[in-house]
């Protein structure tokens, strides 16, 4: 397995053209690399975990092929409202950073996933609602006390909650067939009565 290190060096020296997965993880970055942009017609998933990045630069939609991106592991406090203008852009990956707001305006419009596990976020904005392609989230071990209605996301499968702050349950998640509770939030609100987990 090439390590990441050797990555970055041969990414420096132009010799990754024509890439479509670039994995970036532990190379003690504090921002993106400008040769990164030298791979804009190819490059599909970048992975930039545990590094030192708190900002994704302005011109991060220039890698207009981009369908995957991890963050985790970086000292991000908010999600990168840059993310929101990546067209392509699907499934989104910040997890155990120090992340406390999610602007409307960072989420993409072919948003699929979005993994935000072990963070600091309190509220989510309402226009989660209006990503139609949402199929899981995961939000597990944040301070959430309620959630946007996602009742008409038609393809939203996977739901991710425990370890968060609810008290009761959402009326539309509990109308909603194929979802639920689980962990820390479901033993909240039934405690010790609950006969079947509501999610698995």
């Amino acid at each position: 397995m090439i390590k990441p290190e050797s990555t970055l060096a041969a990414l420096r020296r132009g010799d990754l053209a024509g890439a479509r997965r670039l994995d970036l993880r532990g190379c003690g970055l504090e921002q993106l690399p400008q040769e990164v942009f030298a791979l804009a017609d190819t490059l599909e998933e970048l992975d930039l975990g545990d590094n030192r990045l708190s900002a994704l630069p302005a011109e991060l939609p220039r890698l207009h092929r981009l369908r995957v991106i991890f963050g985790s592991g970086n000292p991000f406090t908010e999600l990168p409202e840059v993310l929101g203008a990546c067209g392509q852009l699907s499934m989104v990956g910040f997890r155990g950073c120090r992340i406390d707001t999610v602007p409307g305006t960072a989420l993409p419009p072919a948003l699929r996933w979005l993994i935000l596990t072990d963070n600091r976020i309190a509220q989510l904005p309402g226009t989660l609602a209006e990503r139609p392609d949402l199929e899981k989230l995961m939000l597990a071990g944040n301070r959430l006390e309620a959630l946007p209605d996602l009742s008409a996301s038609p393809h939203l499968a996977l739901l991710r909650l425990a370890a968060n702050r609810f008290s009761t349950v959402p009326d539309w998640l509990v109308r909603t067939p194929w979802s639920g509770l689980a962990g820390t939030v479901r033993k909240s609100i039934y405690p010790q009565t609950c006969p079947q987990p509501l999610i698995a």
